[in-house]
This record gives C-alpha cells, sequence and structure tokens, in this order.
C-alpha cells in the first residue's frame, strides 16, 4: 500500500512535478514511492488487521497462530544513471525476532550503529513479485530510517538494476504507475 500522500504527476521535458494531497503544494522532485504497510498485513481482511496485527508508522507486526511475523519500516535509494537523483523507496523489511527487538529498543537512540538480516516485504511496480529478496539493513544515525540493501548475489531485475542504476525515463515511469495505482 502506498502512502497517504497521493501525488499527482505532470511529465515535464526535464523534471517531474506533483501536487501533495497533504499540503496542497507544488513540488518540483521525485517523491519517495512509500508504503504504509508491508504486503503480509495489507493482504490481511480488516478483521484480521484488528484482530491478529499491530501497525504503527515504524513497527508492524503480525501474531499468526504458529508465528509472529515482525517488520520495519526502512529506506533504499535505486541509483538513475543519467539524472540528478535518486529513485527513493519507502519501504518495509522482515527482521527476525531478536533483530526486531534490538532495533525496538534502540529506536530513539541516535547512537545506534548496527546491522541486520532482513527480507523486503513490499511489490515495486515494474517487477514481478519482490517482496523476499534479501537485504541487509543498515541503521544510520540522527533517528533517520534505516537504509535497506538487497544482496548483490540474489539473482533478481530489481537486484540487477540497484547495482546497475536505471535511467531517468524507467524511473519516471515507474513513479507514474505507482501513483496511478493507488487504491
Amino acid at each position: 500500500m502506498l502512502n497517504r500522500l497521493k501525488k499527482i504527476f505532470k511529465i515535464k521535458t526535464d523534471s517531474v512535478s506533483y501536487t501533495c494531497a497533504c499540503c496542497g503544494k507544488q513540488h518540483y522532485s521525485w517523491p519517495a514511492l512509500g508504503y504504509n504497510a508491508p504486503v503480509h498485513y495489507s493482504a490481511l481482511s480488516p478483521e484480521e488487521q484488528s484482530s491478529i496485527a499491530t501497525l504503527t508508522s515504524d513497527f508492524c507486526t503480525i501474531n499468526y497462530p504458529d508465528e509472529t511475523s515482525r517488520f520495519i519500516r526502512a529506506t533504499l535509494s535505486q541509483h538513475v544513471t543519467d539524472g540528478c537523483e535518486d529513485l527513493e523507496y519507502g519501504l518495509w523489511v522482515s527482521l527476525s525476532e531478536k533483530s526486531f527487538e534490538d532495533y525496538k529498543a534502540n529506536f530513539n537512540n541516535p547512537e545506534h550503529d548496527t546491522g541486520y538480516f532482513g527480507w523486503i516485504s513490499n511489490n515495486f511496480k515494474g517487477y514481478e513479485r519482490t517482496i523476499n529478496i534479501p537485504a541487509n539493513v543498515k541503521t544510520r544515525p540522527g533517528g533517520k530510517r534505516p537504509e535497506v540493501i538487497p544482496h548483490q548475489d540474489f539473482d533478481h531485475p530489481f537486484v540487477r538494476d540497484y547495482y546497475n542504476g536505471i535511467n531517468k525515463d524507467e524511473a519516471e515511469q515507474r513513479i507514474k504507475d505507482t501513483i496511478n495505482n493507488i487504491s
């Protein structure tokens, strides 16, 4: 699911502009492609969301009968080879119980510097099934959300694009496709 900041795009020759539904102002840079929840949460019925899951802006847990899934909000930057800015994602990753509890315990510690193993937990437009791509999740100082770095040896088009970059037209198409498919 995308975040509530729905943007309406108009492609110009050299930049993307959009009107932010939250503030109503026109912006001239690319928005981050943000997801409100991991795909696992979005797949639950409204009844299941209220009974077995907890979702905040930074944490999500789903208590299935036989296991608990744990997710944190993070960021990922996809290099644009012929552009001035990268394509930014606000995504969710699943973590082990130990990693999730460590991250949660240190959430307000601006000096916490560590890394975790995680799995990407959103599907990105322009790619087939990006959930379950293995990744390193690196905390960042100053209260910034962790950065996600996909494992380079995982064979997937998104991983190849992450390491090789995409061109500006591809980035703008992904933005338009994502925005046009807000539900």
